[in-house]
């Protein structure tokens, strides 16, 4: 009976810490809308690059593959980190804890095989 009554306790504090932090975040996005300033003119709408206006037209087209290496490297990255929170605490998880990487780097491994098979790290096609 504790334990449920401790456990309660534990949720209660934490969805409260959630609800203040969204409060006082609605709090800020709130007081920042009546306190800024408004000035809607057509210079607003221009970049400002250093204090210098731009001469020519600035709007340059990226290809779609650079964002998509931009995206399989992130993902790549973070799983990264993941496998080196593993061998961190490789003494402490055993052979569970061993095999569990492993089929962790295989579907690494099968994703990487996979955007190669689909080709989507060539920048020729």
């Amino acid at each position: 009976m504790i334990q449920k009554l401790l456990i309660n306790q534990e949720c209660l504090s934490f969805f409260i810490f959630i609800i203040a932090s969204l409060g006082l975040c609605c709090f800020m996005l709130i007081l920042s809308w009546f306190l800024g300033g408004r000035s809607s003119s057509r210079n607003k709408n221009t970049p400002f690059e250093s204090g210098i206006v731009a001469a020519v037209n600035t709007n340059i087209n990226f290809s779609v593959k650079f964002y998509l290496i931009a995206m399989f490297f992130v993902i790549f990255d973070v799983e990264s980190l993941y496998l080196y929170a593993w061998s961190v605490s490789i003494h402490e998880s055993g052979w569970i804890g061993f095999f569990e990487s492993f089929a962790f780097a295989l579907s690494l491994l099968l994703a990487l095989f996979y955007l190669i098979r689909i080709k989507a790290l060539n920048w020729i096609s």
